[in-house]
């Protein structure tokens, strides 16, 4: 799979251009703020039918328009295929594919399968442990369809039970007949979700393992650990056990809603412990591990987007990267770097074909 063209319009600062891809690698250099990372993100929504930067949807129109809209040309399976999002001011969002509209969003992801390393990744290890669930989740959906659809029914029953908590609170009532319809959907969603993350987590390890290894030199040793309440407990006996807490504070304290996962170097949370440097090696070989797990679940090669990765890397770290992304399992990459000379010099020596633009 391969993304042909793009075309852009009113997409942030873009009012209107067009782009035609190589096969392999595609890279824009120019000075930060010129817009490099928004064409990387527009052939993100392609894929997810949202940006990676931004989550309010209106705010990637241009400033001054009243829409934009993204048309991507790709070669799947040796079909065309031609994928186009667009929203208007005060209208849903529209997306296409082949000229026939989605009823639902959910049914388009995995289609494009694509992942992205960029500086925003860092929030994975400054964040709450709610950004890490969305990593996972959003790593296992793209090839489980099952497990999103369980995952939306999930968080809508959790709501729910929240919005009922606290309704008996504002009205000193409690009705435990009613919170527990919403417990035995929230046991029989939650269970599935917890064993398929399990189940991932297990596979996906391994392989991290061995990316942050080659990444590193095999100088450091990670630790990638999986944290969820329902290791030592029953999902019901959780929301069970948790009731008289919940009715307090009227919210659903228990759950795999709570689930998170601990990146540790050597003993230690590389939160605290790890430099820039090595938190960055961390999110790329993290990175680079969904890429392979992807790959070897949807028998699609993913496109990679690499937003300006290069940086407060050493040389040999970058060298590193470089080897990893040039073995033949890679397909189509698209990269931003503000340094146009090291870029160039880089994709001469992988002996790949390439092309640069210059913004």
């Amino acid at each position: 799979m391969y993304l042909q063209k793009i075309s852009l319009f009113n997409f942030k600062n873009i009012t209107s251009q067009s782009f035609d891809f190589q096969d392999k690698i595609n890279c824009f250099v120019g000075d930060n703020g010129i817009g490099k990372t928004n064409i990387l993100d527009a052939i993100y929504y392609l894929s997810f039918t949202k940006s990676y930067f931004n989550s309010v949807a209106v705010q990637n129109i241009k400033h001054g328009e009243s829409f934009f809209m993204i048309e991507g040309d790709y070669l799947l399976n040796d079909r065309k295929e031609k994928v186009v999002c667009s929203l208007k001011k005060g209208q849903k969002k529209v997306l296409k594919r082949n000229d026939k509209a989605y009823t639902k969003f959910s049914e388009h992801i995995g289609q494009f399968p694509l992942v992205i390393i960029s500086p925003a990744d860092r929030d994975l290890v400054i964040e709450g442990s709610d950004t890490r669930r969305k990593f996972i989740d959003g790593v296992i959906s793209q090839q489980n369809k099952s497990y999103l659809q369980d995952l939306i029914a999930y968080n809508k029953v959790l709501g729910q039970r929240n919005a009922l908590l606290k309704y008996f609170a504002a009205n000193r009532t409690f009705d435990a007949l009613n919170l527990s319809v919403y417990d035995e959907q929230l046991t029989n969603y939650g269970t599935k979700i917890y064993e398929i993350r399990k189940d991932f987590l297990n596979a996906f390890i391994p392989i991290f393992n061995k990316k942050y290894e080659i990444i590193s030199g095999d100088k450091e040793q990670v630790n990638l650990k999986y944290k969820s309440q329902l290791h030592d407990f029953e999902m019901q006996d959780l929301l069970s056990n948790s009731i008289e807490k919940d009715k307090i504070l009227q919210y659903t304290t228990s759950g795999i809603h709570k689930d998170d996962l601990n990146f540790e170097i050597g003993d230690y949370p590389i939160k605290k412990f790890g430099s820039q440097g090595q938190q960055k090696s961390y999110l790329i070989a993290l990175k680079l591990a969904q890429f392979e797990f992807i790959k070897q679940q949807s028998n699609v090669t993913p496109i990679l987007l690499l937003d300006d990765i290069f940086d407060k890397l050493d040389e040999n770290r970058v060298s590193q990267i470089i080897d990893l992304v040039n073995d033949d399992e890679f397909g189509q990459i698209f990269i931003t770097d503000t340094h146009a000379e090291r870029t160039e010099e880089i994709l001469k020596q992988n002996g790949k074909g390439y092309q640069v633009f210059k913004l």
